[in-house]
């Protein structure tokens, strides 16, 4: 995915003009409930593991350098799934065989809306893709937002009719207000929930200073995938469970609404393996009440 580098660049710009630092994240732990041996009679709920995947972008750099080695890594932690974020100069059909001689399906990609979006659909069709989902958007007005959400519609349309769900990933920038004091993330929300589902960032919602709780309830079962993410107390990125974002409360109404994929991501690569390491453990062990 040729967007793949000004992501990155605009990624880090995002977390400067934020000033992370300031921002409020949820109170609560995240780490995983010790004694859930004790809760043995349904009243702890879990994430099946057929519902955990890492988001590729987390091992962009790794990839590059030995895609065979590092989709075995993941594979030997314990992941059978995982979201693209481009093919790192492979073929769709190329990739593809990559991720069949490790173990693993990509059931989800990143995917910019624009030119040539059937190829892309087809593309996602032999990666073996269920959901195509767009991964960043910003823009200054209010009508240039509502523009965007007809192309989303489109670009929805067209997965629909090719065997895919496509969603919207959120960042931060997306829940302040607009100059004519609308957010852009209402404007994507009325769009047609069949067409465009939605991809919760956790650690951009609680950098914006939004609930995702609130959002989970809210929008139901439009939420069809979370990337798990986790916040240090500074602001920064943290490995999953490490951090201060509460997701066992998350996790209630994630399941209540029926999310099918938790996410794990880190945007900094400081050390990718141990990322993706923690962060499966932690999904595969955390419990948290059902209601």
């Amino acid at each position: 995915m040729d967007n793949l580098e000004r992501r990155t660049v605009l990624r880090g710009a995002a977390l400067t003009a934020l000033g992370l630092g300031t921002a409020a994240a949820l109170p609560g732990t995240a780490a995983a409930d010790a004694g859930h041996g004790h809760h043995a009679h349904g009243s702890r709920g879990r994430i099946p593991r057929g519902s955990i995947s890492i988001q590729l972008y987390t091992l962009r750099d790794m990839l590059a350098a030995d895609l065979d080695g590092t989709l075995a890594a993941l594979a030997a932690i314990g992941y059978r799934k995982v979201e693209a974020a481009g093919t790192h100069g492979r073929t769709a059909a190329e990739f593809r065989a990559a991720l069949d001689r490790a173990g693993l399906h990509a059931t989800s990609g990143h995917v910019s809306v624009g030119d040539g979006w059937q190829r892309t659909l087809a593309d996602a069709r032999v990666l073996g893709h269920r959901y195509v989902v767009h991964p960043w958007a910003n823009f200054a007005t209010a009508d240039e937002w509502r523009r965007f959400a007809d192309r989303l519609t489109a670009a929805g349309a067209a997965a629909r009719a090719a065997g895919l769900r496509f969603g919207y990933h959120n960042h931060a920038h997306e829940f302040e207000r607009l100059p004519t004091g609308e957010r852009p993330f209402d404007i994507i929300t009325a769009t047609d929930p069949r067409l465009v589902h939605l991809e919760l960032d956790l650690y951009w919602a609680v950098t914006a200073g939004a609930d995702p709780v609130a959002l989970l309830r809210e929008h139901g079962r439009r939420v069809l995938q979370l990337h798990v993410k986790d916040r240090a107390a500074d602001g920064s990125f943290a490995d999953v469970g490490t951090g201060t974002i509460d997701f066992r409360r998350i996790f209630t109404a994630a399941c209540r609404s029926g999310v099918s994929e938790y996410i794990v991501e880190r945007d900094t690569q400081p050390d990718p393996l141990r990322t993706a390491r923690v962060g499966f453990e932690y999904l595969r062990t955390v419990r948290f009440p059902r209601r």
